[in-house]
């Protein structure tokens, strides 16, 4: 029993040491990733901005950043460990000696009349036919008697003064540090023991393997469903226009999650009649097929065409929270409309054009719906406080707003090359290479800001989509993403890239060197370096256009045409081959002349030729 209680006493080591495990390396992580994360640039400043619902937000944003589920559990979990480490502090753990005149209420040295005395006393007290509670039996047993022995036979004494003990040598205790309340009356654990180690050790891992392997055959690496990638796949076409993208992008799987409920039908019918000119459903015909489909993709439509006409307001609320979860998962799936879309397919290995304008134009549209932008901005300020303030009777907090989101809006320039490492000219087969700059200016001259996004009511960074294209043949030959946010990130990117670059073509260190500074004082200024392969394709003259568009800004996109020539293949990549035999074979024969080498000479160079 006594070796029950000494555990019992320290369970509360054993369940920080179980706390602590985890909790220690997940703090310290989570810190570490804190203080490397670069700081979110700040949103747009004008007025629509700032009182949006997002960025009202941001005064509490760290207070709402703490009060997620994960997050609280993490800071309960840390105010547990304090509570047990201020008990462990104010609790006494001392293992008590066993000393019999201590036991007794003796000084050292007291008579053996003194010792009867007193074991009387105490069995008064004690005694279970005296006492009757479970807790002074024990105590009786394990201490008075023993003390009594320990002070008045001679074997037990002898015992005591060599070990400390009326027993004699005591054995190395082991036991596990539960509470008390966990234990039976004999002092065991009762089975606590086993249950925690079959539910640690196998419930739980198993647990933990079946949760993870029913979400991994539902979603990819990126998040998204594997439905819903089959489903761009399948549905993506040719012949697909860009302005009928959308009902691609209603399919996904994920908003089969929410919810179609009865009560929803008589707003949706309201929502029919305020969107059905966007949705060109004028004939009944048209709108009979429409109500024909399924009710999740006609809600989805008449969600997602409430947001392209800024008309949510007039959602009553389970409408509205379902119109605010599409949006929060459409800028990860229209990221993977793009990928899809411009992933090459047989025959010619090609992506396709059209369908990933339309996403791109698409994710533009539900972020923004401002189509005058660039037009101000190529107007003189005094013209634009001009025909803002008179023609259109703009307040003068109005036109401050536009001249701030004018000065937040990129303005892109892009400068592409192809070309055969190596080479003079591009022949087909060749693995050419496309050096493509992406240069970005604002008149505020941050080099990175989130957009102006007033009805989108999520964080939404901006992102470039860089696309090498034939648009006469609406085929893809290069595609990839780019985005200015993370300035150290790209100078890292662009330092090694170009360094591999130049020492595959065999520069020197100085030219690696220069040619690294270079890249990085460029992308520090406001630029990102895309390099792309691929092979050339058969002898002709293709007319490229490169595209830089953004999935946030309307009015931003560029574009620039390029004029590629490819050869036909005319080195006889056999002749040179041979030739190169050839002159290693020359090259043995002046450094190593074997006993052979006269007599095969001949021969060898027949054979050659």
């Amino acid at each position: 029993m006594a070796a029950s209680e000494d555990s019992s006493a320290l369970y509360p080591f054993f369940i920080l040491s179980m706390l602590a495990i985890p909790l220690v390396p997940h703090t310290f992580f989570k810190l570490l990733n804190t203080i490397t994360r670069k700081a979110k640039t700040i949103h747009c400043q004008c007025s629509l901005c700032s009182h949006s619902r997002k960025c009202r937000k941001s005064i509490f944003k760290r207070i709402s950043t703490i009060s997620t589920c994960s997050n609280v559990a993490f800071l309960l979990l840390w105010a547990f460990v304090v509570i047990i480490v201020y008990h462990i502090t104010h609790t006494s753990y001392e293992i008590q000696a066993f000393e019999p005149f201590s036991i007794l209420g003796l000084d050292p040295g007291a008579s053996d009349s003194e010792i009867k005395k007193a074991y009387r006393k105490l069995s008064i007290l004690y005694h279970p036919d005296k006492n009757p509670e479970p807790e002074a039996h024990n105590y009786f047993v394990s201490f008075i008697s023993k003390a009594y022995q320990a002070l008045t036979d001679p074997v037990s004494r002898e015992n005591y003064q060599k070990y400390g003990h009326p027993d004699g040598r005591q054995g190395f205790r082991m036991g596990i540090a539960l509470p008390y309340f966990l234990m039976n009356s004999y002092g065991s654990s009762g089975g606590v023991v086993l249950l925690g180690i079959v539910g640690i050790c196998i419930i739980l891992p198993l647990t933990i393997a079946v949760a993870y392997l029913s979400w991994s055959s539902k979603y990819s690496g990126n998040y998204v469903m594997y439905q819903t990638l089959v489903t761009y796949f399948q549905s993506m076409k040719p012949s697909l226009a860009p302005s009928k993208v959308w009902e691609i992008f209603i399919k996904s799987a994920e908003f089969r999650k929410i919810p179609v409920r009865k009560r929803d039908s008589e707003p949706i019918q309201n929502l029919f009649g305020m969107v059905r000119r966007e949705l060109n459903m004028e004939s009944k015909k048209d709108q009979s097929l429409f109500w024909k489909q399924d009710p999740g993709l006609v809600k989805m439509a008449l969600l997602l065409h409430t947001q392209l006409t800024r008309q949510s307001h007039c959602l009553y609320s389970p409408l509205r929270s379902d119109l605010k979860r599409m949006l929060e998962l459409a800028p990860l799936l229209l990221e993977h409309l793009v990928a899809i879309a411009v992933i090459p397919r047989p025959p010619i290995g090609r992506g396709l054009l059209r369908p990933a304008i339309g996403a791109i134009e698409l994710s533009q549209n539900i972020v923004q719906k401002v189509q005058t932008f660039q037009e101000l901005r190529d107007m003189s300020m005094q013209e634009r406080s001009q025909l803002l303030s008179q023609a259109a009777g703009f307040s003068l907090t109005q036109v401050h707003d536009i001249e701030i989101v004018l000065e937040s809006l990129p303005s892109i320039t892009l400068e592409v090359s192809l070309k055969t490492e190596g080479e003079e000219e591009i022949q087909e087969g060749d693995f050419t290479t496309m050096y493509a700059w992406i240069n970005l200016k604002r008149g505020n001259n941050l080099k990175s800001s989130l957009p102006h996004s007033p009805y989108y009511p999520f964080y939404k960074e901006e992102n470039y989509y860089l696309i090498l294209a034939d648009s006469a043949t609406n085929e893809v030959w290069i595609s990839q993403k780019v985005n200015f946010m993370d300035e150290d990130s790209a100078v890292r990117s662009a330092k090694k890239l170009i360094a591999r670059m130049k020492e595959l073509l065999g520069a020197t260190d100085q030219e690696i060197s220069e040619a690294v500074k270079f890249v990085a004082e460029k992308v520090k200024n406001g630029s990102r370096q895309v390099i792309g392969k691929l092979l050339a394709p058969g002898e002709g003259t293709y007319n490229l256009t490169a595209y830089c568009l953004c999935d946030s800004w309307i009015g931003c996109d560029v574009k620039t045409d390029i004029k590629v020539e490819v050869f036909k293949k005319n080195r006889d990549i056999k002749a040179n081959e041979s030739t190169s035999i050839e002159q290693e074979i020359e090259e043995v024969d002046e450094d190593y002349d074997s006993e052979y080498s006269d007599d095969d000479d001949e021969n060898e160079k027949k054979m050659i030729q």
